[in-house]
């Protein structure tokens, strides 16, 4: 683990030689020899190195599969890897860091390899530089104050601004309201925004102290937690539409009323 931070990719081109284009996690030209800062992660939050297998040789010339494999060496203790397939258009390394890593900026190794070197145009190796930390994600709930008649589902609007490498899915979950327990599963790309729609209600009349949630799937480290007030009231409609399911508890003589209100409550709620 290094103590230092890199904010820029830097690159130590060598004249005339063959580089390689990476996609993933965004787009860069890389030159043998070079460092590349790839950005942020979280333990345990598998990330994808991708490359396009097109270069050109010492002449210039476009070599649509120059690069045939792309494989990891170097790796921290307790991280794992899994090399790209080989003979496609692009070529990807799985990495995954250990679950336990401390926070800090660690480094590892990408080659890209001309099997065999049959195009002659050797291989590329660079340094990749990746920082390890739990602050991978930015939180944005709205609203956190909401009004609801019991029983009635209201929206909570989750935004999840994925600022890291990687596309680990995250859990959202509720709790704080008796008898509600629904967890979701959603994704964020890495380096995008996305928001998503997570109804919740109440079935008994009351103030509630919600706490919403969003974890990493792959790490309980990965957390962010927001608080909202969800205040619940019983309506009018509501105590109809619950005769429908209830005992009368009443004289007789009051159940045509009783139907009445039922009725009513079925053609406001649908």
């Amino acid at each position: 683990m290094l103590a230092f931070a890199l904010s820029l990719p830097i690159s130590m081109a060598v004249a005339g030689a063959s580089t390689v284009t990476m996609i993933e996690p965004y787009n860069y030209t890389i030159s043998n020899g070079a460092a590349v800062h790839l950005g942020k992660d979280g333990p345990g939050q598998t990330f994808f190195v991708t490359i396009s297998a097109a270069t050109t040789n010492a002449t210039g010339a476009q070599l649509n599969l120059g690069w045939n494999k792309l494989v990891v060496s170097g790796l921290p203790q307790g991280w794992i890897a899994q090399n790209s397939s080989l003979y496609t258009s692009e070529l990807s390394v799985k990495i995954t860091p250990a679950a336990d890593a401390s926070n800090g900026t660690y480094k590892f190794n990408i080659t890209a390899i001309n099997v065999g070197n049959y195009s002659k145009i050797g291989a590329v190796e660079f340094t990749a530089y990746i920082n390890v930390t739990p602050n991978v994600f930015k939180l944005y709930v709205n609203p956190t104050t909401v009004y609801e008649s019991t029983g009635t589902p209201v929206d909570i609007y989750v935004s999840i601004n994925n600022t890291g490498v990687s596309d680990t899915p995250f859990l959202v979950n509720i709790t704080g309201i008796p008898a509600f327990n629904q967890t979701t599963e959603v994704i964020a790309l890495h380096h995008t925004t996305q928001e998503f729609t997570y109804p919740i209600s109440a079935y008994q009349p009351g103030v509630y102290h919600v706490k919403l949630s969003v974890q990493s799937i792959f790490s309980p480290l990965v957390y962010k937690q927001s608080n909202i007030t969800m205040v619940s009231k019983a309506t009018v409609l509501n105590d109809y539409g619950a005769i429908g399911s209830g005992v009368v508890a009443f004289p007789i003589i009051y159940e045509p009323v009783y139907a009445v209100m039922y009725l009513i409550s079925r053609l406001f709620n649908g």
